[in-house]
């Protein structure tokens, strides 16, 4: 049994189970070593993500490089804002993976989505600091973004939240091009010849 949203551990946190059962139920191997990947995947990430994070604000990156004051700025920007983005998405998938393997609801059809959720978290953080910096996202004021702490709080949030973000991106979107009006039934149908 999941816990109701906004909780963090699952309602029984005896999944159902007797005391001294322990045994994991996934008995066939490929799925418990796929399990064991994912996890082991997701941990490199949850450990490696504040790490790379540091590795920026430490400036080495600047260093290696041999860029200037101003073209690290922008720079270390982004990379915080992905890396920030990456650590919140990375969160959000081990959070819903946990109560999908205790409930013995987990398959292979999602690692796509596993595999993938924390980088496309990491990259939409990117886009929502350029759009903010750029001024076209009013959010905040464009140079608040010159805030490092800013920069990975928003980001965190935005790769935690990653859903709430997209939509409203699409929003943006609907009110910068247009809305995506379906097109009348047969209208723009190519005919046979």
């Amino acid at each position: 049994m999941t816990a109701p949203e906004g909780d963090f551990a699952p309602a029984d946190p005896d999944d159902g189970r007797e005391p001294g059962d322990w045994k994991t139920r996934y008995t066939d191997a490929g799925a418990r070593r796929a399990i064991l990947y994912e996890s082991c995947y997701l941990a490199v990430l949850l450990f490696s993500a504040p790490i790379i994070v540091l590795v920026f604000w430490l400036e080495h990156p600047k260093n290696w490089l041999h860029l200037s004051d101003a073209k690290y700025r922008t720079l270390f920007r982004y990379a915080i804002a992905w890396f920030s983005g990456t650590l919140g998405g990375t969160l959000f998938d081990i959070k819903m993976a946990l109560p999908f393997r205790c409930e013995f609801k987990w398959n292979r059809d999602r690692r796509l989505w596993r595999v993938f959720t924390p980088h496309i978290s990491g990259a939409l953080s990117c886009a929502v600091i350029a759009l903010i910096s750029s001024g076209i996202l009013r959010v905040f004021d464009h140079l608040a973004t010159e805030s490092p702490s800013l920069v990975f709080a928003l980001a965190f949030l935005v790769g935690y939240f990653l859903t709430i973000p997209f939509a409203k991106l699409a929003e943006v979107a609907g009110t910068l091009f247009g809305s995506i009006r379906p097109a009348e039934k047969g209208k723009d149908t190519p005919k046979a010849t």
